[in-house]
């Protein structure tokens, strides 16, 4: 075999390899390892890929309900909708990338997950994502993260809309602690038929296999060991392996492989994702329980003298492998032809448990493939509990009342950057091409697609608040979930499963494990008791620049279902002299609120605790209740007062609003909503409000188009609020 290694303490090091690590690679090989296959291990044990900190804790997730056809493991999750349909989505981390190279980076986030979506069968028919960024009003980081918000921007719009596939939704924030780490989490979701789901599996001695999508380069090369390390000040040198993206190819590519999976042709299918053709072989074979023989100089290639270790580990995009069905291969050819795709048979399926790797006839690396996934290290770090958390309890209580009054106050938050409108952002992004967005961006809470298909109707909600997860992990995590499934409630939709983007820091820190343990035990609490499975989802850690981590940001995708006869709500006031009601039960929840940040400039305080079957409670009340609601909108950053002023917003009504509860006008009380509804449907809310148990109260009318929002001593004229709100983003980008 080739490349026999000099340095091996040196090799280690740069693969992020440990002695021990490399003793067991020789136990399993029963020789000293090449330079390739050292490689191969590496990265099929880096933390992207092994998930060696997180596996523990993961598998306590619930993943099973009558509903899930396909649970983690796979490249996507995947939910029955009904009538022989199935929704497939997953939420993906890009982080790393994203930060060393904005455009590229989040550009390939979204090519990643929509490969990740096709690569199971289904047409991708919407996208969302999760974004933080650090202090983009001062400091000197200021410049730096206006940069990175717009290029990123840029990337994920020119992707997704030369894609042709609509930006529907996300959720946008700015910490400080993102100043070192910003996080770019994309999410997609594609409508497939039962019956036509794919698994990435190669089984079938002597099948072919067949690599199809852009020619390999050097791009990328060693992107997910990148992924799995810190930050410091000589991150900018990681740039090479933040991997180029091409939408145009992708398009052929999605095009190609949509119209193979309508023909009986292919045993499985993988995306050359992370670890590129590294991962998407071992995987297959894995699955199935096969060996794999590939010849890497079949490998299409855009530069001259690749070698096998490039070749098995770029991350050049827009690439999937594929195992054909015996005495296909030329219809498949074909197909990828048609579209002027690469197409090349690269190698067969085999029966012996081995990876067999050539490269012009001679062996380059054999490896065993189930030894290597069953030994791969599965850690189980220290857990210390934190420092922070005894400091921050230390700290003297924040008097309320004592410095600004509510109309300065409420100014403050409606024109801040943490809940000001978005449309710089989602107006980058075309949101109604498919023509199936029923609520985009903007409108508040979730967004709702229809599904030609079956005429059902699907609503979509990323949520987490950071803030929260930073001084009480696991509550912040059950908020989390409740929060995105409440965002669908509102929408008279019932939630039924998420995929997670659990973002941390490092974890040889024992404070960020023991964050990560805590985030991981409140979203098993929180989704056994509302009964939302978990089905997919991705860990991103070492989000950590110079010894500082990032706040503990476990991102919560939820998908809901609304029924074909079904009406949907959004969150805009609809009609002068209809009711607005609160739903649940406002408290004194201002820890670790945006008032404490932006108004005391403190991350501080007890945050809201969440009673689950309350929160459950209100979610069948607002569906149950969808058929005469008008508009509804979740409480949650900025409090009742807030709330309230978007929905007069987006409807463009003033409102006269009196709570008696004028202390609690920026609360974050948890399990509380927002409706609309004309008078005469008072009484059937009473009823229904009843039954589950949930408060409800009158807090005034929709007034007159136009007109002033009023709450309580709050008054502000609609032009003036609609500045604040609607413009500042804009501005201050621009500006």
């Amino acid at each position: 075999m080739q490349n026999q290694i000099q340095n091996i303490n040196e090799v280690l090091k740069n693969h992020k390899l440990s002695t021990q690590d490399y003793e067991n690679i020789k136990k399993i090989l029963n020789r000293e390892p090449n330079l390739v296959e050292i490689g191969i291990f590496s990265a099929m044990w880096s933390e992207h890929c092994s998930y060696k900190s997180s596996k523990i804790y993961l598998k306590n997730f619930p993943t099973k309900a009558p509903y899930v056809v396909q649970g983690p493991g796979e490249n996507a999750g995947v939910i029955d909708i009904g009538e022989g349909y199935c929704a497939v989505f997953k939420m993906e981390s890009h982080n790393h990338p994203s930060f060393i190279e904005p455009y590229a980076g989040a550009a390939t986030g979204v090519g990643g997950i929509l490969r990740d979506i096709f690569t199971m069968g289904a047409r991708p028919i919407a996208n969302l994502n999760s974004l933080r960024f650090g202090n983009i009003k001062d400091g000197k980081e200021k410049d730096r993260h206006k940069y990175l918000l717009k290029r990123v921007v840029a990337g994920i719009g020119d992707y997704g809309n030369c894609m042709g596939i609509p930006t529907i939704g996300g959720e946008t924030s700015f910490e400080s602690c993102y100043n070192g780490n910003i996080l770019v989490n994309a999410f997609s979701l594609g409508i497939v038929k039962k019956e036509n789901i794919f698994y990435g599996r190669a089984k079938g001695v002597k099948n072919s296999i067949i690599y199809v999508g852009s020619k390999t380069g050097r791009d990328g090369l060693g992107g997910a060991v990148m992924s799995s390390d810190s930050f410091n000040e000589d991150s900018a040198s990681l740039k090479p392996t933040v991997q180029v993206g091409d939408p145009f190819s992708e398009k052929l590519l999605l095009e190609a492989c949509l119209e193979l999976f309508s023909k009986d042709l292919i045993v499985g299918i993988q995306d050359m994702g992370a670890a590129g053709l590294t991962s998407s072989s071992f995987e297959m074979a894995s699955r199935a329980g096969s060996g794999m023989r590939l010849y890497l100089d079949k490998v299409p290639m855009r530069e001259p003298n690749m070698t096998p270790y490039e070749l098995m580990l770029s991350e050049s995009q827009e690439r999937m492998l594929l195992c054909a069905k015996s005495g296909k291969e030329q219809e498949i050819i074909d197909i990828f032809n048609k579209w002027e795709v690469d197409v090349a048979i690269i190698g067969e399926v085999t029966d012996n448990g081995n990876m067999e790797l050539f490269f012009d006839n001679e062996l380059c690396a054999e490896i065993p493939i189930a030894p290597l996934s069953d030994s791969a290290p599965v850690l189980n770090r220290e857990i210390q509990y934190p420092k922070y958390l005894d400091e921050l309890k230390s700290l003297p209580a924040i008097n309320i009342n004592k410095t600004k009054n509510n109309n300065e106050i409420f100014r403050e938050l409606l024109g801040s950057l943490e809940i000001c409108d978005k449309s710089f952002i989602y107006n980058q992004y075309d949101s109604t091409i498919l023509a199936n967005t029923i609520v985009g961006a903007g409108n508040g809470d979730a967004s709702v697609i229809r599904i030609k298909e079956n005429g059902a109707k699907l609503a979509m909600s990323l949520y987490c608040n950071p803030r929260y997860c930073y001084l009480n992990p696991k509550e912040g995590a059950k908020i989390a979930v409740a929060i995105s499934g409440r965002n669908c409630a509102t929408r008279g939709a019932i939630p039924l499963a998420i995929t997670d983007c659990l973002n941390f820091g490092s974890p040889q820190n024992k404070e960020v494990m023991w964050q990560f343990k805590e985030t991981c035990e409140g979203i098993k609490e929180a989704c056994e008791i509302l009964s939302t499975p978990v089905v997919s989802g991705n860990v991103s850690l070492y989000n950590q620049t110079n010894d500082i981590d990032i706040y503990p940001t476990p991102s919560i995708g939820m998908v809901g279902i609304i029924g074909k006869e079904n009406k949907v709500l959004d969150s805009a006031f609809k009609n002068k002299g209809n009711l607005i009601i609160l739903l649940g039960d406002l408290g004194e929840d201002f820890g670790g609120s945006l008032l404490f940040k932006l108004v005391y400039n403190s991350i501080s305080g007890e945050i809201p605790h969440i009673n689950l079957d309350k929160e459950l409670n209100l979610w069948k009340v607002l569906q149950d209740s969808s058929s005469f609601v008008k508009s509804a909108k979740s409480i949650k950053d900025g409090g009742i007062a807030i709330t309230l002023a978007k929905m007069a917003l987006l409807g463009g009504y003033g409102i006269n609003i009196v709570t008696n509860a004028e202390s609690l006008l920026f609360a974050e009380s948890q399990s509380c909503s927002c409706i609309e509804i004309k008078e005469e449907s008072l009484k059937t809310l009473e009823n229904i409000a009843k039954k589950y148990n949930v408060s409800y109260k009158i807090l005034g009318q929709v007034e007159d188009k136009n007109g002033d929002i009023n709450i309580d001593s709050i008054s502000i004229k609609q032009n003036i609020a609609r500045e604040l709100y609607f413009d500042t983003l804009a501005n201050f980008i621009k500006g």
